[in-house]
């Protein structure tokens, strides 16, 4: 902090200013203004800092998105290289940039096959507004405008314009902002821990896969433009599906001639174990957004591929597609993503999350299932979510869910650990460069505040 102009002021300071003039996303204001924001001020590595001078353990990524770590020379060196060369261009008036243009290349190399054309924004919520008129305007110029209807499920998270909201499924972020983008339906997400009623593992991932089918039919499948998911749901705890789902849910949308939208902004760039968790889970997309790990997060970019059907009818049928963003393949957040890419490549991050530390991490935290407050821990590559019980054997789950992962949350965040509450569920999404040693810490820092939180709730630890 030597030489910044912030240095020496004292938390109070910031959190004054803060509190009289930045209004946060997602955020209860009053609650936080009468407490006080925590002020991170540096990070390096997988660890954040405040102005009290904790170090704090980033359990989450940032927001999912850190994945090459904090500090990265590299990726700060590719924006300050493109920042003096040339720091913006548009792609609007029949311009491209060398960043841009390679970038959208070498996102097609990681791609699953055919999936070679790629749009760029600046956000995931932007990415899945585009694909929802990607997918819209492709069926009007085929000679079917009536195919507008989009499925999506139930809990599922997708952005929070519009657009993204509307396609989401989770219910108090639908409740403000309406009316919402119409023609969009939800069908219930695959949780198979909280929703299965001890139906085996197989057939609930068949059974949530054929209520897409049911909403097709119910709906008409000359109606129904796309189907949108998430390989994990994310912000909705973690959901990792039962393997029988996607393959099904594949079949289905082959059989009916309805797209298939995978968002990859949490699950794409290593975080599952492949490039993207369609390949993880024999997804076939249609299109596929991604935001988050592309710039491993130091710069705002989204995009969305598209695969050679939908791009081909677009560009050769539509004439000018009217849409798009002041920064949409913006030079410098490119050039970082390029980096990022090059990254992961040198390091084979991977290869490391499916080999390696992927396992270790799922392994590490799997000691915490004895923990009475742990009813069940979902997880796959450097992904996980652990879902918070009253009582064990049969699991029954908290009367006020949402008290008590706010409570853990709490608990982590004072002992050195972001470790994230989804209502009763708290997930995990560390860094893919986490160490073996920090993965330790952070499953001992989570041990410590379940322990607080179980004395909190009147459950004795262990």
């Amino acid at each position: 902090m030597s030489g910044s102009p912030h240095e020496g002021r004292e938390t109070v300071y910031w959190q004054q200013l803060d509190r009289h003039h930045h209004w946060h996303p997602f955020t209860d204001t009053a609650a936080l203004n009468a407490k006080g924001a925590r002020v991170i001020t540096r990070a390096s590595g997988v660890y954040l800092w405040d102005t009290d001078g904790n170090r704090i353990l980033d359990g989450m990524s940032g927001l999912w998105c850190v994945n090459l770590g904090y500090g990265r020379t590299e990726l700060i060196e590719a924006a300050s290289r493109q920042l003096a060369e040339l720091p913006y261009y548009n792609a609007f008036f029949q311009t491209t940039t060398m960043p841009a243009a390679s970038l959208a290349a070498e996102i097609a190399k990681v791609t699953p096959q055919g999936l070679d054309r790629v749009f760029f924004a600046n956000s995931g919520s932007e990415a899945i507004d585009t694909a929802i008129r990607m997918v819209r305007t492709f069926w009007a110029v085929e000679g079917k405008p009536g195919k507008s209807w989009i499925i999506a499920r139930q809990n599922a998270y997708h952005g929070s314009t519009i657009g993204a909201l509307s396609v989401g499924g989770q219910k108090a972020q639908r409740q403000q902002g309406g009316p919402l983008v119409g023609d969009v339906a939800h069908v219930p997400q695959p949780f198979w821990y909280g929703e299965a009623g001890g139906m085996p593992a197989e057939d609930f991932g068949l059974e949530r896969a054929r209520a897409i089918e049911r909403k097709i039919l119910e709906l008409g499948p000359d109606r129904v433009a796309a189907v949108f998911g998430e390989p994990v749901q994310g912000a909705g705890g973690v959901i990792v599906p039962p393997d029988s789902y996607w393959p099904e849910v594949v079949r289905i949308c082959r059989k009916y001639d309805v797209l298939l939208v995978a968002d990859e902004v949490i699950c794409g760039f290593g975080r599952t174990g492949a490039w993207f968790g369609s390949e993880t889970f024999g997804i076939e997309p249609d299109l596929m957004t991604m935001a988050k790990g592309l710039s491993s997060g130091y710069l705002p970019i989204s995009a969305v591929a598209v695969g050679r059907r939908v791009a081909d009818s677009l560009i050769e049928k539509a004439g000018e597609f009217c849409h798009g963003f002041t920064y949409s393949g913006h030079p410098v957040a490119a050039a970082v993503a390029l980096k990022a890419i090059s990254l992961m490549r040198e390091e084979n991050l991977v290869e490391r999350v499916r080999d390696d530390i992927g396992p270790y991490f799922q392994q590490s935290l799997a000691t915490l299932a004895d923990h009475p407050l742990v009813g069940h821990i979902d997880g796959i590559g450097m992904l996980a979510g652990l879902s918070l019980v009253a009582g064990k054997k049969p699991d029954r789950p908290f009367a006020e869910p949402d008290r008590v992962g706010t409570l853990c949350r709490d608990h982590c965040f004072a002992n050195g650990l972001v470790m994230r509450a989804v209502g009763g569920r708290m997930v995990l999404a560390p860094p893919l460069v986490i160490s073996h040693a920090e993965v330790d810490e952070l499953v001992r820092l989570a041990r410590l505040s379940l322990d607080m939180t179980a004395r909190d709730v009147g459950l004795a630890d262990r």
